[in-house]
């Protein structure tokens, strides 16, 4: 197994510009999904630490926020270019934590690293207006401001990028930011902080705790009158509480939430690409994505042609512990996970579902799961409502057109969503009427620093990515300067 550079492995959180321990000296042990082996441990901590964090980051923000947005750009390219440098470290600490294969994780850094170097370019771009004025007495602009301090919390299936796509836009407008990362990958998120530091970051404009007690310390983040910002990643239910909580205060917030994404082949599609698609959305970091294909819609016409192609296709992934070579579907990340996706094998199967492949626990054992495809899949089972999280693909086929967008949009989720149509009529008509942030047309992977990521309904608020980004962690101030004529 490969080894993990020790230079980028902290074993403490960091606050304002240290490297620190929790106040109370309590710890907590961050291991290896694929084994349980130990990575290592990281400080456990508490109300008093986030403080402590959030306090910093408002000592910091006078600063940062009227720093020379060149200047702040400049630090920013610094920081990508060492997180680019440092990507086959970082890969690697990243497959330990998460376990998906090493591959995968390389790709991560390299996505993850092009939020900041989008966000470095984007931060010479956050311009005001100048408003034609309704008297010849008075000016009316307008100024776009840093919010001020962000609380950013992060999950753990994508522990790089989902930090990057948060801090450096908020970074970028001028905002300081405390980070909570996931209780099981901190490791890549001490990491980049330390490349941060190395690139020029000043004190506590970012600062990072680890805690266990994500309730506690994320109620802390969401209610803190210093904290004028929440941006979080993860499930619905937290999202909603943290959305109840930032109302106290009046915060901004980004939510960007649970997924039930659709995947539908209709007739006219490329059958062999629809298979391609299919296979790099669903099985990417073993189905535990939150925009990957929970649901595989195929129209009647084309199933006998895409459900034993697709099938063939599930069967030739390599199951393996992420670090092996050519591993292609790694472990589920903890034992809840695995309890979940054989939870939903179970029901759909007990409703009438055929086992096309997989449906059990592999052959590694531990949190190792066959990749699956069931089929004769209805409403009735649970997997067709709720994120499944795990490398099982539910198909299920549709007459007509219009009965496969009802099923697609028969949810209150509204993340991403995926079809394979050739029929350029058909294309705009779908494309407009799935009620979806974000569309897939003839392609399994959507994500890019250059496009805006959200959700609509139960899925969140807000973008990231983009020249949006940088809106989101901005206010806008409406000058009126009277007394000219």
């Amino acid at each position: 197994m490969a080894s993990t550079p020790a230079p980028l492995l902290h074993e403490q959180a960091y606050i304002d510009g240290q490297w620190t321990s929790a106040a109370s000296g309590r710890t907590f042990p961050v291991k290896d999904p694929a084994n349980d082996a130990l990575i290592g441990r990281v400080p456990d901590m508490d109300a008093a630490d986030v403080t402590r964090a959030i306090e910093a980051a408002h000592a910091a923000f006078p600063a940062w926020s009227t720093a020379l947005a060149a200047d702040r750009a400049a630090i920013l390219k610094r920081w990508h270019a060492a997180v680019t440098a440092h990507g086959r470290e970082l890969a690697e600490i990243m497959t330990r934590e998460c376990g998906k294969p090493l591959a995968e994780s390389i790709g991560e850094v390299r996505y993850g690293a092009s939020f900041i170097d989008w966000s470095a370019e984007q931060a010479r771009r956050v311009n005001g207006e100048i408003i034609p004025t309704d008297q010849r007495s008075r000016r009316l602009l307008v100024l776009r401001q840093p919010v001020g301090v962000v609380a950013a919390i992060t999950p753990w299936n994508f522990p790089l990028s989902m930090i990057t796509r948060k801090v450096s836009p908020a970074l970028a407008a001028g905002c300081t930011v405390v980070l909570k990362p996931a209780e099981l990958t901190p490791f890549t998120a001490l990491a980049l902080a330390q490349l941060a530091e190395e690139a020029g970051l000043p004190a506590g404009v970012l600062n990072l705790v680890t805690t266990t007690d994500a309730k506690r310390v994320g109620g802390v983040m969401s209610t803190h009158p210093l904290v004028r910002k929440v941006t979080f990643t993860g499930s619905t239910a937290v999202g909603k509480l943290l959305m109840a909580q930032a109302a106290g205060t009046v915060k901004k917030i980004s939510l960007e939430l649970g997924g039930n994404a659709p995947f539908l082949v209709f007739d006219d599609a490329d059958i062999d690409a629809a298979v391609e698609g299919a296979i790099a959305s669903k099985f990417r970091n073993s189905g535990q994505t939150c925009v990957c294909a929970n649901r595989v819609l195929v129209q009647e016409g084309i199933a006998e042609a895409f459900i034993p192609r697709f099938t063939a296709a599930v069967e030739r992934l390599k199951v393996a512990p992420g670090l092996e070579e050519g591993a292609q579907v790694g472990p589920m990340i903890d034992d809840k996970g695995v309890a979940k996706v054989m939870r939903l094998l179970q029901d759909a199967i007990a409703h009438g579902a055929q086992v096309a492949t997989g449906g059990k626990a592999h052959a590694l054992g531990g949190r190792f799961i066959e990749p699956t495809v069931l089929t004769g899949v209805t409403q009735a089972m649970a997997c067709t409502r709720e994120e499944i999280f795990g490398p099982v693909a539910p198909v299920q086929t549709f007459r007509t057109e219009a009965e496969g967008i009802a099923l697609a949009n028969d949810t209150v989720f509204g993340l991403a969503a995926y079809f394979y149509a050739r029929d350029s009529a058909r294309i705009w008509r779908v494309g407009e009427a799935l009620e979806y942030g974000m569309v897939g047309i003839n392609t399994g992977l959507i994500s890019t620093a250059v496009a805006p990521f959200g959700g609509v309904k139960e899925s969140g608020i807000g973008r990231e990515g983009s020249t949006h980004a940088l809106e989101e962690f901005t206010e806008m101030k409406y000058l009126s300067l009277a007394g000219l004529g």
